[in-house]
């Protein structure tokens, strides 16, 4: 997959993890939200983030982008270590880390043209926003990056128009042109329909084909298991287990789930 401009592919790598956190814990108050957190997120995988209600997994995705501190612990990007008081979103985002939040992040009345670069628009000498440039990159992304094609959808089309799975797409392919060699998804595939889960799964591919690398939090294990390389198991704020969906059916990814909460 190549886009237009080639500086928005990923940066030279001379890295071992994108982000990698080590020994983080979070404290709301008395309640521990975290513990002992050590986690590496690799260049160019997909990593499942899994576990019950209340097991973290919010919570850590937060951290490891920019919108909580952690109390305690250290957190690399890309092999070099940051302050942790200085990470922001805004910080995660000059870093390459980009969150999409399901159905949160696309203005439903405005063209897919305009959603690609809000906050970001591409302007003229004259400062002016170049509408002809912003159309042609849309059009580029919705063609190479997420593989619209024959669906009856351009760049101005309106997000209203689409389904969940092509609006999650939409979603993807922006932040894959935004420069991020990390996508963090949070349950992208919620609430939609089969043919639709299928679609976002296939753009979660196109992430890894792309050179990139993902985190993909999901509550439906056979999705997750279909796509991820490596699963790492939370519960009750702690990594309890990290395998490979060739070493743990989804059969018995649910008994070790269901056990962890009996055994609580």
């Amino acid at each position: 997959m190549e886009l237009t401009n080639d500086a928005n592919a990923p940066a030279a790598q001379t890295y071992a993890n994108i982000v990698r956190l080590e020994n983080v814990q979070k404290f709301f108050g008395a309640v521990q939200a975290l513990s002992d957190i050590t986690l590496s997120i690799g260049r160019n995988e997909i990593v499942g983030l899994i576990g019950d209600n209340g097991a973290g997994k919010s919570t850590l995705i937060k951290v490891m982008t920019g919108v909580l501190s952690p109390t305690s612990g250290r957190i690399f990007v890309r092999d070099k270590e940051i302050d942790p008081t200085g990470y922001s979103v805004r910080k995660a985002h000059d870093l390459s880390i980009e969150t999409v939040y399901q159905d949160r992040s696309l203005a439903d009345k405005q063209p897919l043209w305009r959603n690609f670069f809000v906050g970001r628009q591409i302007t003229n000498r004259f400062g002016f926003i170049d509408i002809r440039r912003e159309k042609e990159i849309a059009e580029d992304i919705l063609l190479n990056a997420i593989g619209f094609r024959g669906v009856g959808i351009t760049v101005d089309s309106t997000v209203a128009q689409l389904s969940g799975g092509e609006r999650q797409g939409i979603a993807i392919g922006r932040a894959m042109y935004y420069n991020a060699d990390l996508i963090v998804l949070d349950e992208p595939t919620a609430a939609l329909a089969v043919k639709e889960v299928r679609k976002v799964l296939d753009f979660v591919r196109k992430i890894k084909e792309s050179g990139r690398a993902c985190v993909y939090i999901e509550h439906n294990l056979a999705h997750v298991h279909e796509i991820a390389d490596r699963l790492v198991i939370l519960d009750r704020g702690r990594v309890v287990s990290e395998v490979t969906p060739q070493e743990m059916s989804v059969a018995e990814l649910t008994d070790y789930l269901i056990s962890l909460q009996q055994h609580g």
